[in-house]
């Protein structure tokens, strides 16, 4: 459960374990962050910032095998490809009908000045 605030509304998001792709080794010499990476960045987790190497090395292992996740190097990690949207105007017609001409509705007669006849049982 994630909880987060947007513009000032507080939310919680529930998010599996399985979504996560992996735990990562971010930042420098100085400082190091060990986070539970995510497909959307907004929904990455920091799980712990040291300076100690040998410290983040040992919770890098830990935290790898608590969740069953592999170990990522944020260096020689490729951005995911991108998902094709919906297009919402595309699926109300078939794409056979797509390439039809659309009818032009004639004019249907009108009469008026006219008494009506309605037939009654």
């Amino acid at each position: 459960m994630l909880r987060r605030a947007v513009r000032g509304m507080q939310m919680a998001i529930n998010v599996r374990v399985a979504d996560f792709t992996g735990v990562a080794l971010r930042g420098n010499d100085d400082a190091q962050t060990l986070v539970l990476v995510h497909r959307d960045p907004s929904l990455s987790i920091p799980l712990l910032v040291g300076a100690d190497a040998d410290e983040i090395m040992q919770a890098w292992a830990i935290w790898s095998e608590l969740f069953a996740l592999p170990q990522l190097d944020e260096g020689a990690r490729k951005p995911a490809p991108r998902r094709r949207r919906a297009n919402a105007i595309r699926a109300r017609r078939p794409k056979f009908l797509m390439r039809r001409r659309v009818a032009m509705a004639r004019e249907l007669p009108v009469h008026q000045g006219e008494r009506e006849i309605i037939a009654r049982n």
